[in-house]
């Protein structure tokens, strides 16, 4: 049995030596040729499962060790009776994480209170709850669209986009890329979408690149509808849109989802998925060792500070989008570079919270965030 693996899928090699034949190749460097003989392929969002590199190969399974699955055809897929999984959910943590460090830096670049805003939350499944949460601990007001989740659940209590856009300061994008039927995500934040903005409105896209029509951003942001800007996705990524990168508030090449922990989840479900495929034995293994934050313990002095900020230090501490932001304008051409090494990020769960001077309801709260509490 041979597989054919992407190179950067983390805490990977070693796992399936014992089991299978396996090659580990760039995603990109993943081709028909390389493919022919494999029985299974295990990749990421930069190589493209469809017709041109599946048709003459032996393939009959697919686990992406990420939550989108636009780079396959599915319904090739389906036609040649290959089976396919991904990983939802793998990363919504990660997500959350950035998206919660993101909103603290905007608030601090603009200088606003988050409790003085509105949210609005694109897209309400498993990256999108966690903010919702994150956001009301925050002492956010949040509103919510899902137009799926509101026709198949029966939900009350979501927003129209158009109420969305009438009602909220700040829109937030966590929707699947899908280009046809009637839930069509492909240019969703169009030239249409972005005329009935409030003036000021911030805009987050971690969604996928191509939600957003970069031409109709770029005259937004000009306009001053938009008046904040955080992307970390792209169309047409890895070559980003230089002018619309200079139009940003916070810009990330493609990493809110990169926290060692994310990764590790997406392996496990990728490698649990082809276990129970070829039936290898291994549908429990978990990645072992994760490296810890280098500094885990974070101290917080609580006098004479409220909530927002006391919560906000403890987000940017875990995750420095900042600094994040500050590498891709130095080197822009290393976009692609910069994913592949991606400093380590853990998680909230991995930081431990000690309290100076602590004063009623920080401690729940931090609790909630997912913290540990000394």
């Amino acid at each position: 049995m041979l597989v054919i693996a992407d190179d950067k899928i983390p805490f990977l090699k070693g796992v399936l030596e014992p089991f299978t034949d396996i090659e580990y190749y760039p995603g990109d460097r993943i081709t028909p040729d390389r493919i022919r003989h494999a029985d299974a392929l295990l990749v990421r969002t930069r190589t493209k499962c469809d017709n041109r590199l599946l048709e003459d190969s032996d393939v009959k399974f697919i686990a992406t060790a990420t939550i989108g699955f636009d780079h396959i055809d599915t319904a090739y897929c389906r036609q040649r009776g290959i089976t396919w999984t991904n990983a939802p959910g793998c990363n919504a943590a990660s997500v959350n994480q950035y998206i919660a460090s993101a909103l603290v830096s905007c608030a601090r670049k603009k200088d606003f209170k988050l409790k003085d805003r509105v949210l609005g939350v694109v897209g309400v499944g498993n990256v999108g709850k966690k903010v919702v949460r994150t956001a009301e601990l925050l002492n956010m007001r949040v509103y919510l669209n899902d137009p799926p989740r509101q026709r198949n659940e029966r939900i009350c209590g979501f927003l129209s986009l158009d109420g969305i856009i009438r009602e909220c300061d700040i829109i937030t994008f966590h929707v699947p890329l899908s280009f046809e039927g009637r839930d069509k995500t492909f240019h969703m934040v169009n030239e249409s979408m972005l005329s009935g903005l409030n003036r000021g409105t911030l805009l987050i896209n971690t969604s996928r690149g191509e939600v957003v029509d970069t031409a109709a951003l770029k005259k937004a942001r000009t306009e001053g509808k938009v008046t904040a800007l955080v992307l970390d996705v792209w169309e047409g990524e890895p070559e980003i849109d230089r002018e619309l990168l200079s139009m940003t508030t916070l810009a990330t090449p493609h990493i809110a989802g990169y926290s060692a922990d994310g990764k590790a989840n997406g392996t496990a479900m990728a490698v649990h998925a082809l276990s129970r495929f070829f039936k290898l034995g291994i549908d429990d293994w978990e990645p072992e060792d994760i490296p810890l934050p280098e500094n885990s313990e974070i101290m917080l002095d609580c006098k004479d500070r409220d909530v927002e900020s006391l919560i906000g230090e403890a987000i940017m501490a875990t995750c420095p989008v900042e600094a994040d932001d500050n590498r891709l304008r130095a080197s822009v051409e290393t976009f692609e570079k910069q994913r592949g090494s991606y400093p380590l990020r853990r998680e909230f769960p991995a930081f431990t919270i000690r309290l100076k001077n602590e004063h009623s309801g920080i401690r729940q709260r931090m609790m909630k965030m997912g913290f540990r509490m000394e």
